[in-house]
């Protein structure tokens, strides 16, 4: 399955912290003590390229600063989100146990604050060190071996999270037959409800992208339950749909962007019966699409 983390009481969350001199102290005002979750509210992520040196700088971005701003905002929330998904590229570079450490303390608070987290990989992600990195996740009997994959069964959509990971540092990225198998089957069995897909690798021709996209497509176009597929890699926010009614939803980088005036940042989804709202949250509260908000109506079926 993917790394999914379960919240930590704030005591623990102060023990550890002063065990690791954390320097990043989080008000307690924005624990999420006494709030409410709303089990609808969805904080999608992508591309946060965590180093293990906390001061790293890269195309004029210190990442640690970035995710830990996104993470401030999330905290500060009128209701807590009933999770965090966030589509690969986790590490830096080739996802170092040093980058995988200094990540799990910078998301410390928002276990805290009994937020769960839910992680996927990307081609600069590594699966041993990341599982070693978050004890007790990896399971007995994967679904799929040697992938991670999972289903989120919520009221109102099915969030399938999918490995794209070719190989680390490989830039493309495939699913590869038996996580395309597993998929076709539990689409089959949970064809009553919407369902949401999300792997790190985009959908193109392009040799950097998903490469087994024409299968994967194959298996989904038909089965109309399948209405979104969410994804990072390309570091550029935009939302279109194919030539069967799928929503593409391309999530903009926490960390850095590939094309100046692009923004950075993470998406706020809130899931309806007959759609999604997204609300794209930059980093620059003064950018011009800061605010964004794209509703998505599901297609028929």
């Amino acid at each position: 399955m993917p790394i999914q983390l379960r919240p930590i009481s704030r005591r623990e969350f102060l023990a550890r912290s002063l065990a690791a001199g954390a320097g990043i102290m989080f008000s307690h005002s924005l624990f999420a003590a006494g709030k409410t979750t709303d089990a609808n509210s969805w904080a999608l992520l992508a591309d946060i390229h965590i180093a293990a040196d906390r001061a790293l700088v890269l195309r004029g971005v210190k990442m640690a600063d970035n995710f830990t701003a996104v993470g401030r905002e999330l905290l500060a929330l009128p209701k807590r989100p009933a999770g965090v998904i966030s589509a690969g590229d986790l590490a830096v570079n080739k996802g170092e146990p040093g980058d995988y450490a200094t990540f799990n303390d910078l998301l410390k608070p928002l276990r805290a604050a009994d937020i769960p987290v839910h992680l996927v990989l990307g081609n600069h992600d590594d699966r041993e060190h990341l599982c070693a990195a978050f004890k007790g996740t990896r399971p007995a009997k994967p679904l799929v071996p040697d992938r991670h994959v999972a289903i989120l069964r919520t009221r109102l959509a099915n969030w399938f999270l999918l490995d794209s990971q070719d190989k680390t540092l490989g830039v493309p990225g495939s699913l590869g037959e038996a996580q395309r198998a597993w998929l076709a089957r539990e689409l089959d069995a949970n064809s009553r409800q919407p369902a949401i897909l999300v792997a790190h690798h985009n959908l193109s021709e392009n040799e950097g992208a998903l490469q087994d996209a024409k299968e994967f497509l194959e298996i989904i176009r038909p089965r109309k339950q399948v209405k979104a597929y969410v994804f990072g890699h390309t570091h550029v926010w935009k939302v279109e749909q194919d030539s069967s009614g799928i929503h593409l939803i391309n999530l903009s980088p926490v960390a850095y962007v590939f094309k100046e005036g692009d923004p950075n940042g993470w998406v706020h989804a809130t899931l309806a019966r007959d759609g999604v709202r997204l609300e794209l949250r930059c980093l620059k509260q003064n950018h011009s699409q800061h605010g964004q908000v794209v509703n998505v109506k599901w297609r028929a079926g």
